[in-house]
């Protein structure tokens, strides 16, 4: 689930650090819920939105697992938004467990969460927000797609697609 970011540094905890996640837009960021994991998977689950851990395991502590827990309620309200608005099936690969990009706007602290490589979500993605250079989209409402070849990496600022 980490992905390698060019000008990533290593921090104390051996986590990348990766500063381009760490600038939200101006006036993009909501105030930010915390939920726990059953919580959010409720909410997923009830929307038809998956969750896959290469681990078989939800534990925060464990890099190989998915867990949703302390994710924002932003970022999961973002992912039914992205499910509603485009109408592609979506499967979470990567959320609050170690092992991702650190920083402000991070995996850890709530704010990102990974897709599953989709041409539907792909299509989706590339067709309606605007490329902001390399392999990152923005949407309207200030949130970063970021295609990492094999997964979506999404910077939910908000609870908008």
């Amino acid at each position: 689930m980490f992905a390698g970011v060019a000008g990533a540094s290593a921090s104390a905890d051996g986590s990348a650090s990766d500063p381009v996640s760490n600038v939200a837009p101006a006036g993009s960021v909501q105030a930010m819920a915390k939920m726990s994991h059953s919580a959010a998977k409720a909410e997923l689950d009830a929307a038809g939105i998956g969750i896959s851990s290469s681990g078989g395991c939800s534990d925060r502590q464990t890099p190989t697992c998915t867990s949703l827990e302390q994710v924002n309620s932003a970022s999961i309200a973002g992912a039914k938004t992205l499910k509603s608005a485009s109408g592609c099936g979506l499967t979470v690969t990567g959320g609050t467990e170690v092992g991702h990009a650190s920083g402000t706007y991070s995996h850890y602290n709530g704010y990102k969460l990974d897709f599953s490589m989709s041409s539907c979500l792909t299509n989706y993605i590339t067709g309606n927000f605007t490329s902001i250079g390399g392999s990152k989209w923005e949407a309207p409402s200030g949130n970063v797609y970021f295609n990492e070849s094999n997964h979506w990496d999404v910077t939910f600022y908000n609870s908008g697609s």
